[in-house]
């Protein structure tokens, strides 16, 4: 199993509507990317400020490929898209996780 990490920056000014991403943002991911392996996903937040950053998405996928195979599919133009519901954050950094 192979976990990609979206990690959202930010500081307290930075717009991040919760509820939007952990029930309309991470279901359409795995609208989108569930033909491709997604298995899971959930979100993250800081308990305090969060030191640079607003929260963290999980996104577990199946197999190892799976993560750049969803990535490089026309579906995610659409999850892209949709970030702009909840967010106003400067970057999102991506890392992928696979087990050592």
């Amino acid at each position: 199993m192979n976990k990609l990490l979206v990690v959202c920056t930010g500081n307290k000014e930075t717009r991040f509507d919760r509820d939007y991403y952990a029930t309309k943002h991470l279901a359409l991911a795995l609208e989108c990317w569930g033909k491709y392996g997604l298995d899971a996903a959930e979100a993250f937040y800081p308990a305090g400020e969060g030191d640079g950053w607003v929260s963290i998405g999980v996104y577990r996928f199946k197999n190892r490929g799976d993560v750049e195979v969803a990535l490089a599919a026309p579906e995610t133009e659409r999850i892209m898209a949709d970030v702009k519901h909840f967010t106003d954050a400067a970057v999102i950094m991506r890392s992928l996780f696979e087990p050592m």
